[in-house]
């Protein structure tokens, strides 16, 4: 899997194809990342990591903090080798349940969250993250094409994955 633009741009991130994540798809990063032109935001929360595609994304655009959470152990030590090779950004790695992680948290400018489908309740990590962004801060969160917008979500369907987007104005 490669990132697709700034300074770690066409580098390749490991992966293992015997762990069950679903990476963000590239034409689905390409996207996001298009709408955040200009972008400017300094920390960035990877929540459910899986590779942390998203977060090095951000991490070769310009952010100066990404935070990676994951609980599943070989992913967690496939996060910390790719970040050895993608050095520039403060990273911090947390190895633990998103929801424990989220109680102890600071606040973010960018918050990007893939959970598993259908393993967790959508509204209450959204109303959660909310309260953890900071102003002009943003949430993208990746879920099946068939959930609903909830919250006033903005909504972005690519294939058979939806984006849930909010701003806190």
């Amino acid at each position: 899997m490669k990132i697709l633009a700034g300074k770690f741009g066409g580098r390749l991130i490991k992966t293992s194809q015997k762990l069950k994540y679903r990476p963000t798809k590239s034409i689905i990063r390409k996207s996001i990342f298009d709408s955040l032109n200009n972008f400017c935001f300094n920390s960035v929360l990877d929540l459910f990591s899986g590779t942390g595609i998203l977060g090095f994304e951000a991490a070769s655009r310009g952010a100066q903090s990404v935070t990676f959470v994951e609980n599943n152990l070989e992913a967690f030590r496939l996060l910390k080798i790719n970040a050895n090779h993608l050095s520039g950004p403060e990273y911090s790695f947390h190895k633990k349940d998103a929801f424990l992680f989220l109680k102890k948290s600071k606040k973010y400018d960018l918050v990007f969250a893939d959970p598993p489908y259908l393993k967790y309740d959508l509204t209450k990590i959204t109303e959660t993250i909310l309260e953890q962004l900071n102003k002009k801060g943003k949430f993208y969160l990746e879920c099946e094409k068939n959930q609903s917008s909830f919250m006033d979500g903005v909504v972005r369907d690519y294939g058979r994955t939806r984006i849930l987007y909010w701003e806190n104005i």
